[in-house]
């Protein structure tokens, strides 16, 4: 029989004696992060290489610092780098829907913008200033009377000879014409015309053709000195306008001769000003169409010739670094917005606004990976802009619509930023395994680890991060007591006496925990009782469901037996799970054992109850049965076994020692010590193996004996390859100290059965036989007679079946 664990050998304390400050106030601030090489290792590989495709996925279990040493290393590492370039967004004089983007130097796309703010306000004071000075009217007065006179002399002369000859210029719907006239200048009437004779009339439609003919010659005239004023009125706005406009644009023009795409822009700008030069003269008001309204004058808009600033790295000190925390389409990519006017939505360049991506360019961005594929649309289009190295802000809903509309196709912005998607680790592998395009853009693993190893090195780096978090935090220091105990939590969360937990998110919890009942007591250091104390509580805000399912034992509602002996009856160990709460429950196992050929019958998994893990370990231990019992004969027998009062799913192998333990009690008929309980798995060589939740379960059958009344014979067994997970209560650790409580390690099955049954299993004899006294000698004998009894009645049925032949013969 093993020997029984120690107390020394169930927790691994920390001693205070480790450390050299009275309190955490005395440790310098700590830099860097605990116990995460590999990732730190990963991370910096991926920010120092700057190849397409190397984005990184940082995984991890929660609460492990990923975001931290993120934000950490990106702080230092972007301030070492050089700003990006500023962008923004013009207008497109040739094609309107199509806004330019301009790259400009860090800070200058703020100053280009209000300089063209600047340039606007000018023009709109000094513009209409030049047309209403006396030079220009001076100017445009001759251009007029030289058209007016000459025309004037044009009209006269022929207005002369007309009169002459007895006709006027007169003014009809489809313009002048040519009338003859009385003596009295009245126009002659119809009816008149009418009375004359032939050669009269004839000599009068001759003249009055030859005149009208003269006529149309002199408007045609007029109608080309009219073009030829207009153009001369035209270039005369156009030099008066230059002699504003043109030495404003040009020291533009000089100030950036080196940036082609500002040069080009400027250009056309001014060339547009020169066409669009009544939109700067005074407008006049527009009579009211309706009589009962007043139709509200049209302003006219410079707003094509704004500079819409979309990124500004003014006040920049280095590489960007973004934390998107919201990572919808528009806050990604970038947006256009829309006003509304008289029930129309418009839009323009001046609308367009940045996105996450816009603003980390040329650095990094940061995103939780669940956030990104949570959002419509976020995750492809952030994969098409890596891809094709672009950012393009587009009309997300457009695709959506019944009816194509018109809107805006801003030029894309060429993409230089390196991705960095947080995550859990099934995430991760969920999108390696199904999305292609995803390996090829996140080619950077960074994996943070939820342990690290215990060793005075890292002992003190805990004590390190105990003391930064109590600055950063405003907690009040802790005593090398209270630190001791945050180490011993940290191995309890990692389950190993040898290793340390590194979700440090759940080590600051109960150091603030520790630090309100420190407070509660008046306390000014936090020491190992505040500790407890917080760990305590932790678990009774959360243990309600735990404590009712224990009353129902206890009170024989759910039955599990804790003294005396049963056959076929053992108590297994089983972990329940509630989110933020775990931990361990006794659970009655049964197996009953028959003459038949039917092996094993897992009830649980007849009625679909047991899950795969289960299902392969009860094969395992049928096989096992085979192996041992089989070797030189066959052997025949039919078996059920089943979790009692069980109505959820059974998944895991833990409990296939317990089930062994079952089955063999009842085909040898030896009782089973119900004041024991059993855990671990097993392999078809009877090998015991490790298992999860090991504390758990251990605390929760201490807890059902406990409340029953410790009498020392109660205990575990459990795999001794989990013997370095043990990181039990103290109440568990006193008990065992002092006599009440037992935990058994075994390394083979055989040790478990003899401990339950208090006799050993038995090795195999050379004959293939198990010796007398032992549990597989039993056994063993069962299943010859069970194996003869079904000889028998074999050979009774071919008794009967010659009978009843013999019988047919003599009919």
């Amino acid at each position: 029989m093993p020997e029984p664990l120690k107390s020394d050998e169930l927790y691994a304390c920390c001693d205070p004696g480790l450390f050299t400050f009275t309190t955490t106030d005395d440790i310098p601030e700590m830099a860097g992060t605990i116990g995460q090489e590999r990732a730190l290792s990963a991370i910096d590989f991926g920010l120092e290489l700057d190849s397409k495709g190397f984005n990184i996925f940082v995984l991890g279990e929660n609460g492990t610092g990923k975001t931290t040493t993120i934000r950490s290393l990106l702080a230092k590492k972007a301030a070492a780098e050089p700003v990006p370039t500023d962008w923004c967004y013009v207008y497109n004089f040739e094609d309107a829907d199509i806004p330019l983007a301009i790259a400009m130097e860090p800070g200058t796309a703020v100053v280009f913008h209000r300089e063209m703010e600047e340039l606007i306000k000018v023009l709109k004071i000094e513009i209409p200033k030049i047309f209403e000075s006396k030079e220009y009217e001076k100017q445009r007065l001759v251009l007029l009377e030289g058209f007016q006179q000459k025309q004037k002399a044009m009209f006269s002369g022929l207005e002369e000879e007309a009169q002459a000859k007895g006709f006027s210029i007169r003014k009809a719907v489809s313009g002048l014409m040519i009338v003859p006239v009385k003596k009295s200048s009245e126009p002659l009437t119809e009816e008149e015309y009418e009375a004359l004779d032939a050669n009269t009339k004839s000599k009068i439609d001759d003249i009055g053709r030859e005149l009208q003919e003269r006529l149309n010659d002199v408007v045609r005239e007029v109608r080309e000195n009219e073009k030829v004023v207009k153009k001369a009125l035209a270039q005369l706005e156009r030099d008066a306008a230059l002699s504003v406009v043109g030495h404003l644009l040009e020291d533009l023009k000089n100030k950036y001769s080196t940036h082609e795409r500002i040069t080009s822009y400027l250009a056309a700008m001014t060339e547009d000003i020169l066409l669009h030069l009544d939109d700067f003269k005074p407008q006049e008001e527009q009579a009211p169409q309706m009589p009962f309204g007043r139709m509200q004058r049209q302003e006219p808009t410079f707003t094509r010739y704004a500079v819409n600033v979309l990124v500004n790295n003014k006040d920049a000190s280095g590489a960007p670094f973004i934390f998107e925390s919201n990572p919808t389409y528009l806050n990604l990519f970038g947006r256009l917005e829309y006003k509304f006017q008289y029930g129309v939505a418009v839009t323009d360049f001046s609308m367009i606004r940045a996105g996450a991506l816009h603003k980390a360019n040329g650095g990094y961005l940061v995103l939780n990976a669940l956030d990104l594929l949570r959002n419509m649309m976020s995750y492809d289009t952030l994969k098409r802009a890596l891809r094709n190295r672009e950012i393009r802000i587009e009309d997300v809903w457009e695709q959506y619509r019944l009816v194509s509309t018109t809107t805006l196709r801003p030029e894309a912005i060429p993409l230089n930023v390196k991705i960095i998607l947080i995550g859990n680790p099934n995430l991760y592998y969920m999108l390696y395994s199904l999305d292609e395009e995803y390996r090829e853009l996140f080619k950077v693993k960074a994996d943070f680890d939820s342990r690290m190893m215990k060793d005075n090195e890292t002992i003190n780096k805990y004590a390190a991060f105990v003391a930064s978090t109590c600055r950063k935090a405003g907690l009040m220091p802790f005593d090398r007591s209270g630190v001791s105990k945050i180490v011993e939590y940290g191995s309890r969360l990692a389950e190993h006496q040898l290793k340390l937990s590194s979700r440090f998110s759940d080590i600051a919890d109960v150091m603030r925990e520790s630090n309100y009942w420190a407070k509660k007591t008046g306390s000014e250091i936090v020491g190992d009782s505040h500790v407890e104390k917080a760990l305590h509580e932790k678990v009774y805000r959360s243990n309600k469901i735990e404590e009712r399912l224990q009353e129902m034992i206890v009170e024989g509602m759910i039955i599990v037996d804790t003294q005396g002996a049963k056959v076929g009856q053992i108590n297994g160990l089983a972990v329940l799970g509630l989110g933020d709460y775990q931990f361990g429950k006794p659970s009655r196992i049964t197996a009953r054992t028959y003459i038949g050929k039917a092996g094993v019958i897992n009830i649980d998994r007849e009625i679909k109850m047991s899950g795969k893990i289960h299902d392969k370990a009860v094969l395992i231990i049928s096989h096992f049965i085979n192996s041992t019992f089989a070797r030189k004969k066959q052997i025949s027998f039919s078996a059920s076994i089943t979790f009692e009062q069980l109505y959820d799913m059974v998944e895991g192998d833990s409990a296939s020692c317990a089930e062994l333990y079952a089955l063999l009690s009842s085909l040898a008929d030896v009782p089973l010590k119900q004041y024991l309980a059993v855990t671990g798995s097993m392999d078809q060589n009877g090998d015991v193996q490790p298992i999860g939740g090991i504390n758990e379960k251990i605390e929760g059958f201490f807890d059902l004996c406990k409340a029953r009344g410790l009498d020392g014979t109660q205990g575990i067994v459990m795999p001794r390859k989990n013997v370095r997970n043990l990181m039990v209560r103290k109440e568990v650790v006193d008990a065992v100290k002092e006599g009440k409580f037992t935990i058994y390690p075994v390394d083979r099955v055989e040790e478990g059965l003899e401990i339950f049954t208090g006799m050993p299993a038995g090795v195999m004899q050379e004959d293939g036989t198990f010796p007398e006294g032992t549990l597989y000698h039993l056994v063993e004998r069962r299943l010859d007679e069970i194996a003869a009894a079904l000889k028998d009645k074999k050979n009774d049925q071919k008794d009967n079946g010659k009978e009843n032949n013999s019988n047919q013969e003599k009919d």
